[in-house]
């Protein structure tokens, strides 16, 4: 079949106009929302799945406004036929954690099994949810866990203390669960080189406010405690999403 090259040419020249009308558009709607809203950090803005309204991502929360920026609908918005969440699904995708990009050294590394996959926790060790789920983890098998001490001193006070102990003691591992499974005090001294001040911050650049917070080797992200059998479902969606 011979192919016309004009009429070829033409096509291409009106996709590409196309995209560049759109991200003009899109580009317009930024200032204006720049110009109403100064104090909001508006991180990405794109077409929504509904005619003449976009969505507009403010951080972690995600907004959907029309061309001016004076209407916003805050909410979920559902696909019915499929049964799928979107605004959830696009929560989710923002949330995702680079996982090769995290410091595991600054972890307590437990290896269950064969360790063959992996699990990233930001844990308190004051934090009763936390303490929690640390009952739940032993229940795993054939997972790598790093646990990131990360204490949260406003509502802990005495966390960061206790963190950097455990760090230091002979075996970390062993005195993180005592601790939080037992109430086995630390008692190691707490001026060795430890990495609780770089977790601190490692969690407030992952945006991570709360304990514990659970990733999963594919960058999901699941907060609060849940069971061993919520985590094991959990794990084995990796490559599904």
């Amino acid at each position: 079949m011979k192919l016309n090259v004009k009429i070829i040419a033409a096509f291409l020249m009106a996709l590409v106009t196309t995209v560049h009308a759109e991200q003009g558009d899109l580009s317009a709607i930024a200032t204006k929302l720049s110009a109403l809203y100064p104090a909001t950090q508006f991180n990405e803005i794109r077409p929504s799945k509904f005619d003449g309204l976009y969505e507009v991502v403010m951080g972690k929360n995600i907004g959907y406004t029309d061309s001016e920026g004076r209407y916003f609908l805050f909410g979920h918005v559902f696909d019915m036929q499929t049964r799928q969440d979107l605004t959830q699904q696009r929560i989710d995708e923002l949330n995702k954690v680079n996982f090769s990009e995290l410091p595991l050294k600054d972890a307590i590394k437990e290896v269950r099994g064969n360790g063959q996959r992996k699990l990233v926790v930001f844990s308190d060790p004051d934090c009763p949810f936390c303490k929690k789920l640390e009952r739940e983890l032993p229940q795993l098998d054939n997972v790598t866990i790093y646990t990131f001490p990360l204490p949260l001193e406003g509502l802990h006070p005495d966390a960061p203390r206790k963190a950097k102990s455990i760090w230091c003691s002979g075996k970390r591992q062993a005195a993180w669960h005592d601790y939080l499974v037992s109430d086995k005090q630390p008692t190691a001294n707490t001026d060795c080189a430890n990495p609780i001040d770089r977790n601190i911050q490692l969690g407030q650049r992952l945006g991570i406010n709360g304990t514990p917070t659970l990733v999963a080797e594919d960058g999901r992200v699941m907060p609060g405690a849940a069971s061993a059998a919520q985590i094991e479902n959990w794990l084995n969606q990796k490559g599904s999403n």
